[in-house]
């Protein structure tokens, strides 16, 4: 009962989307159906809700995506974002290159916010040339090629080391789906924008380089300091705003209003309600059933373990299912080694694509006024695409390789 009430829930989140409702009002409904089905008690799930609003990672999450949305602002202002994309264009002399390099290079930065910044330069790559909705997915998708292979992200570093395996091995294994990602891309999206058809810039491509790294320096800052010194996203913007105040002269005024604009009531609720609706299906404990349910599939142990995770993610993310899933899986499966993690976390990655509780995918929807599902709609082709390489290419690895 517990698994056919999930799907009634998703069900009312697919519908209200369906209805044009914004996704924190369809996430709303899902928690509502969810103390009901589940049979929560009122106080329990109050005392929840406090406390998933009100914890240190939902108030992180909260300060990180803000002091990104006020750098943001403060960059459009100086229109750097404008320059990051001239300075593409003129060293590649490709708007597809732009569309491309521009959200995977600032998507290095772990940050919901990350995500704001690729847009503009996103819209002018693509032009007319690419839907709203193609916009929301081509900024969101290459935004998250990073979170596929890099350890700097958490739920990497979880899974190296419930698993031990060697991260260096790890990185590389994965590099082929990472191409694979940029081209899967590519072929479905990107290549809708046209070949630039005027000559090119006579321009010194040093002059280029040198323009792109002036107008995306703030971004390479905070990246540089939470890759190298670890330091958390809110604390590691802060030195790159102090520099622009500094740098561009920004009065007080200009600051105060870089501190309303930068206030998104809509997306920061999002991310509340979503942070609720996980407290409350990791309450439920459903993900814990599944193993049980597709146990007595007549297909191989590893199939299993991928349908679980695939779905787990998509309701629980990507954490919760790392560290509940691979310490069983890699048990259960004889010999589990470099080709199951690879599978495993390609997997894990394509589910949160489409999954509701991906933060990003909230705040990206609401920049573009486009719908969640129209999102998952324009992934799918990709998703069942990347899926059926990572499957084979696993299999490579584990049959002939390791």
């Amino acid at each position: 009962m517990e698994l056919i009430y999930l799907a009634i829930i998703f069900s009312a989140i697919v519908l209200g989307l369906t209805f044009k409702r914004p996704l924190y009002q369809a996430i709303l409904i899902a928690v509502v159906l969810a103390v009901i089905l589940y049979k929560i008690p009122l106080l329990e799930f109050i005392n929840m809700a406090r406390s998933a609003s009100l914890n240190s990672q939902t108030i992180y999450l909260l300060l990180a995506f803000y002091i990104i949305t006020y750098l943001q602002r403060m960059m459009e202002d100086k229109e750097m974002l404008m320059l990051a994309e001239i300075s593409l264009e003129q060293m590649f002399h490709s708007k597809r290159v732009n569309a491309m390099a521009a959200p995977f290079i600032i998507g290095l930065l772990p940050s919901p916010g990350a995500v704001l910044i690729a847009a503009p330069i996103v819209d002018a790559a693509a032009d007319d040339n690419l839907n709203a909705n193609e916009k929301t997915f081509v900024t969101s998708y290459y935004r998250h090629i990073s979170e596929l292979f890099m350890p700097t992200y958490a739920a990497i570093l979880l899974a190296l080391k419930l698993t031990g395996v060697d991260m260096t091995a790890f990185v590389v294994s994965m590099l082929p789906m990472v191409f694979v990602l940029f081209l899967l891309g590519f072929v479905f999206y990107v290549k809708k924008i046209p070949k630039n058809k005027t000559a090119e810039n006579e321009q010194n491509k040093k002059d280029s380089v040198y323009s792109f790294f002036k107008a995306l320096w703030p971004i390479g800052l905070t990246t540089i300091l939470i890759l190298v010194l670890k330091i958390q996203v809110f604390y590691a913007v802060l030195p790159a705003i102090f520099l622009m105040m500094f740098i561009h002269k920004f009065t007080l005024s200009q600051l105060k209003k870089f501190a309303v604009k930068a206030f998104e009531a809509k997306m920061l609720l999002t991310v509340i309600v979503v942070m609720i609706f996980k407290a409350v299906l990791e309450y439920s404990h459903v993900i814990e059933t599944l193993p049980e349910v597709f146990g007595i599939l007549p297909i191989p142990i590893t199939a299993v373990f991928s349908i679980i995770i695939f779905l787990g993610t998509i309701v629980a993310g990507s954490q919760a299912m790392i560290a509940m899933m691979l310490p069983l899986a890699f048990s259960a499966i004889p010999d589990a080694g470099l080709g199951e993690l690879v599978l495993f976390m390609s997997i894990c990655y394509i589910a949160m694509q489409v999954s509701p509780t991906h933060i990003c995918l909230a705040i990206i929807t609401e920049y573009y006024k486009t719908s969640f599902l129209s999102l998952v709609v324009k992934t799918l082709p990709i998703l069942i695409s990347f899926i059926i390489i990572a499957s084979l290419y696993s299999y490579i690895l584990i049959r002939y390789i390791f």
